[in-house]
C-alpha cells in the first residue's frame, strides 16, 4: 500500500516536494537530502507530520 506524503525542509519548513512510500515494509519517517528552492542549497527534507 503506496501513501503520498510531504516532504519540508528542516531549515526553512518551506514544503517543497511530494513523494509516495510503501508503509508496510518503511514504517519509519523518511528523511532525504533535497535541493530547497528557498534556501538556494541541498537540505535535510523530512516527511511533513
Amino acid at each position: 500500500m503506496r501513501e503520498n506524503l510531504t516532504l519540508i525542509c528542516t531549515e526553512c519548513k518551506e514544503e517543497n516536494y511530494i513523494n509516495t512510500r510503501n508503509k508496510k515494509k518503511h514504517p519509519e519517517r523518511m528523511q532525504v537530502n533535497k535541493y530547497c528552492p528557498r534556501c538556494n542549497k541541498q537540505t535535510v527534507h523530512r516527511e511533513k507530520k
